[in-house]
Parts: structure tokens; sequence; C-alpha cells
């Protein structure tokens, strides 16, 4: 048959049998229940073949041990630290549900970063099982100098106080504020919070180099407290000296997603994507970059909009946010992030104080079981863990606890009617969407085990991801970097590859180019990448059956970003089997 043939074939839903390709000797099976690695098994016993294969007879490999691990949609991010540094620790917050660790450069040295990487790497070299990386970078601290009196001032409401650029020590009558910037920004009316909001000042005066506030709410205020400004946009950088250090060095080490703090305007993220661009050291996969929306300004006008345009994904980081925020109002930007995320295709993450009493309790109180189904329902893409994980007494409690949760919600029949209304509507009529779409509406048609998707930098998953299909989504891609940096969204369920292939053999010192990558010639037999996609659904846990059935899509010819144009349906015993028969030449 020829590629042009097949190709053609390829189009129509396969009720018809292909070249054979099954291995002999490979089975269906059910692993020992002790049993949690990923691994495949086969069987030693080869079938006759005087007479045509059964299904059984020439699938592909065993079935690990099924667990609501690899069946959840909702992903978790989970922060490391003190508590959660071991291999030990991090491998049970693995298996525990974590899909995504964070390493915040905010603490820790850089090389420790890089022993926590390499860990990580090695555990999923062991499940072969995708694991992404995100670190996470500080951004500007903005704090107030320091006071005559080591443990501070108690401010009283309605005294005035005043910020300045006088480097000497401070009383209860002023400090220093050693950011121009803000005093350059702020305008009489304009709210100051210290200490994460427990003193609130408004400025009443402005002179050069001063502000004079009137003490809203009393408290005291202390050597080193940081400063929020809701209601100024500061003309600063939101990537100082030290995440300019750290960037470059993430980008050394290979982390899959880049987080960048501070973000006030669409401008800091074209800033970043330039020196991402300069500091990129060459062969490197460059990061996927993630919004932490955390500042008022991000929501003036159609900054939102630009800002989830322009980044590969938002992380809703509700600590700052909730500062310079009021409080009933935080609930209502979340669900807004998700909803612009969701409409432009972008994976978002819910994060902040989602378990927060289990930083010294084995369980959470019900408030916060609420809140990370609060956002499970509003179409998180993934909810994250940070002193829960990093420095509490229960790192792989709190990270199950998520799962549990996770598991509880998507099995709910609520959220699945949910999340069907949410699907972005899209007036595109590119013939990508149409056939994701399709894929989508088949599986859940034909009940369908999962749907395959073929890609090489993720575009053709993540509009899979949004339209929340009823099944998982197996992403096949010849590149490690991308299925880690898709870990993150929604549903998806990324094939570990081996190096520039789509799951065949390949030459690992080969080496390929990202923009126009060399696919080898074997690889280009569909019916062969067809084979691997069935393993890759077996060794997930994905079917359990030889005649559980996949939807496949894929762009023909191969190598091609961004296009789908073939949608096929076949059974997971292969694509040379249709109810319950194989051909074999």
């Amino acid at each position: 048959m020829s590629r042009f043939t097949a190709a053609i074939l390829c189009v129509l839903l396969a009720t018809q049998s292909s070249e054979a390709f099954a291995p002999r000797g490979f089975t269906f099976g059910v692993v020992s229940p002790s049993e949690t690695r990923l691994a495949v098994a086969a069987s030693s016993v080869a079938p006759s073949t005087s007479v045509p294969p059964t299904a059984k007879d020439t699938t592909v490999a065993q079935v690990p041990r099924l667990s609501q691990r690899w069946r959840k949609s909702t992903k978790q991010l989970a922060t490391l630290g003190p508590a959660s540094s071991t291999k030990e620790m991090i491998e049970k917050l693995f298996l525990a549900g974590a899909d995504v660790f964070r390493l915040n450069f905010s603490h820790g040295s850089q090389e420790q970063k890089k022993e926590l990487l390499d860990i990580i790497r090695e555990i999923e070299e062991k499940y072969s099982h995708p694991i992404a990386i995100l670190g996470d970078l500080q951004g500007p601290k903005l704090r107030v100098g320091e006071f005559s009196k080591p443990e501070g001032e108690v401010l009283n409401i309605g005294q005035t106080f005043r910020f300045d650029g006088d480097s000497a020590k401070g009383d209860n009558k002023r400090v220093q504020l050693p950011h121009p910037e803000i005093i350059e920004a702020s305008e009489i009316g304009h709210v100051l919070l210290v200490d994460d909001g427990k003193v609130k000042l408004t400025v009443t005066g402005k002179g050069k180099g001063y502000l004079d506030c009137h003490v809203d709410v009393d408290g005291k205020i202390s050597n080193r407290k940081g400063v929020n400004t809701p209601d100024s946009v500061l003309e600063i950088s939101p990537l100082t000296p030290k995440d300019r250090s750290d960037l470059e060095y993430m980008l050394g080490i290979g982390v899959d997603w880049v987080a960048l703090s501070f973000v006030q305007r669409p401008e800091d993220i074209v800033e970043i994507h330039e020196l991402i661009d300069k500091l990129l050291p060459e062969g490197m996969f460059k990061p996927a970059v993630m919004a932490k929306i955390e500042k008022p300004s991000c929501f003036v006008g159609d900054s939102l909009v630009k800002i989830v345009e322009l980044c590969d994904g938002i992380m809703v980081a509700r600590g700052d946010l909730g500062v310079e925020c009021a409080p009933e109002d935080v609930p209502l930007l979340q669900k807004e992030i998700i909803d612009t995320c969701r409409a432009l295709r972008k994976p978002v993450t819910v994060a902040t104080q989602m378990l927060e009493s289990m930083i010294d309790s084995p369980t959470p109180t019900r408030a916060e079981a609420s809140d990370v189904a609060t956002a499970i329902y509003d179409g998180a893409d993934a909810i994250m863990l940070s002193a829960e994980s990093a420095a509490g007494k229960y790192p792989e409690e709190s990270v199950a606890m998520q799962q549990r949760i996770i598991n509880r919600v998507e099995g709910d029949a609520h959220y699945k009617k949910m999340s069907q209304l949410s699907i972005p509507l899209s007036s595109e009529g590119d013939t990508t969407t149409c056939i994701i779409r399709a894929a989508s509406q088949i599986a859940s048609t034909v009940n369908a085990k999962a749907i395959v998707c073929f890609t090489l930098r993720g575009s053709t998953v993540l509009q899979a991801s949004q339209e929340r299909p009823n099944v998982p989504i197996l992403a096949i891609t010849p590149f490690k970097e991308t299925a880690r940096q898709l870990v993150l969204a929604w549903g998806v369920y990324p094939e570990l590859p081996k190096t520039g292939s789509y799951g065949s053999r390949v030459d690992e010192e080969q080496i390929f180019e990202y923009e126009s990558p060399v696919i080898e010639h074997e690889t280009s037999d569909f019916d062969l990448i067809l084979r691997n996609s069935c393993r890759a659904a077996l060794k997930k846990g994905l079917v359990s059956d030889p005649n559980d059935l996949l939807v496949v899509t894929a762009g023909i010819p191969f190598g091609t970003p961004g296009a789908a144009n073939v949608i096929r349906v076949m059974p997971a015993a292969g694509p040379n089997c249709w109810n319950g028969v194989c051909r074999a030449d």
C-alpha cells in the first residue's frame, strides 16, 4: 500500500482492517494489585498463524493496575521544599497525584533546585511518564525600611504617617520607602497596604520624595515589611537582577514552565519572552511561560485578554490578589480569569491557601475542601499546593486529599454537565478545529475509552483539552519537552517518547531540529504509529479490553505543526483488528 493511499484511507472511520503490524506474543492481562510501576509485560506464548488470530491473540501489552491516579482530568501542582526534598517523598507525591512540581526560586539556592530537578527526572524515567517542572521567579519585593525600635511601631487610626526616601531609621511618624517608583506612581486617595494588608493607609499628601498618609486600619509596622499598591501601576520591570540570574539558570537546566510574578500589564509578558529568546542556550527547548495574575491592574480594560494571549498559561495567584483586592471580589475574579483562559484555549491553575490548615493538620477544613471543589467546578485545568507540600507536616496527605476531591467532583453529573456547557464557542472554520470537535463527539457517541492526538508542539492537544471530552486525551509527540509541557492541561496524559520519534525506534544520537523536526522514515508508516498509540493507551491503563475503542486524530503529512486532518476509530487491539478479528500477513 502506498503512503498516499494509506493517508486517504485514514480519513475514513476504520471499519476494515489494514496491514498487519501486531507483534507476536503480546496479550492483555491483569497486573497484580501490588504493582505500582507502569511497566509493560509480554506473554511468552505465540498465537498460531494458521488461522486469522483474534484480538486477544495480537494485543500489544498487559494492563497496569487501574488507578484514579491516571484517570483524573484536573491536574495537580505540588511545591517542593524542606518537607519534600528527598527522592522518597517526591516519588510519594507523584504517586499520590502530583503532575507538576513547582520549584520556588524565592527560597533556597540554585544548586538545590538542580538537585530536585535531577530527582524528578529519575522518577519520570522510572515510571515512563512525563513530569512537568515549573520554575517560579520571585519578582520584585517592595518593602519598608528599618525602625529604631527592633520591635517596630504601632500606628493608630487617624494619625498621619510619612513614607520617604531618607535612609535614617524610622519611628512613629515616618519610615524609609526605598522604592521611588511607588512615590512617583501614588496619587492622593491611593491606598497603601503594609504587611499583607494588616495596616492600611491612604495617601493624603505628596511631595518630592515623600508621601503623607492617613492610617485607616491600625496595627504594628516593623522592619522590612512588605508594601502593596493596589491602586498604582509601577514603572518597574517584573524581573529583578535576581530573577534574571534565576531565569538564565532555569533555561540552562531545562525547566518546562517559567512562572512570572508581579505581572501588571501585557508588556511584562513581552519582556520575559524577549529575555528567554536572548538567554536560551543553543539546542535547548524553549519553556512555556505562565503569568501569575496577582495585581488589580491586570483587569483594567482589555489587559487580561492580552496577557492571556501572550503567555502559554495562567496562574490565579490568590495570595497577593487577595491582599490587593476586596475578599468578596476574589471569587469573581477567579471565575473571570478561568473563563478568559478557556475562551483563549490556555491552561489555567488556581493557587494559594487551598488546603492551608493541612500544614499542621492531617485533614482540611470543610471550607478548604469546598474551595478546592469550587476551582474544579469553575473549570480550572490544575490546582496547586504551596506550603502544604513544601513545608507542612503532611505533604503526601495534602496531595492525596486534593486527588480525592478531584475524583469526587469529576464523578458528579453536575460537573460533567457544567463542563459541556462551558465549552468555548468558536467561529473558526479551520480543519483542525473541526477535526478536534468531531473527535470529541465521536468519542462520546461510540463510547471510546480515549482520544489519541498526535502533535508536535501541543497546539492540537490544547484544543482537544478545551473541548472537555468525556474521555482522557492521550498525547503522542516526538519531543519529551512538549510532552512535559502538556502535562498541565486538563484531561491530557502524554506519552514519554523516545528521542525525536512518535514512539518507535530511533537513533538516540541523531540530532533533531525543533523548528523542522526530522521524523525517521519508519514513522511515516501510519499503522506503525497507530500501534504505538495502542501500546501507550494500554500502558497507562486507559484501555482494558482488546475491543475498547480509541479515537485517533493526526495530521498528514507528519511534521506539520498545528495540522489535524485525520480521524480514525480503532480498537485497542490495533489498526489491523475489528470486531475481535485481526488480519495477519
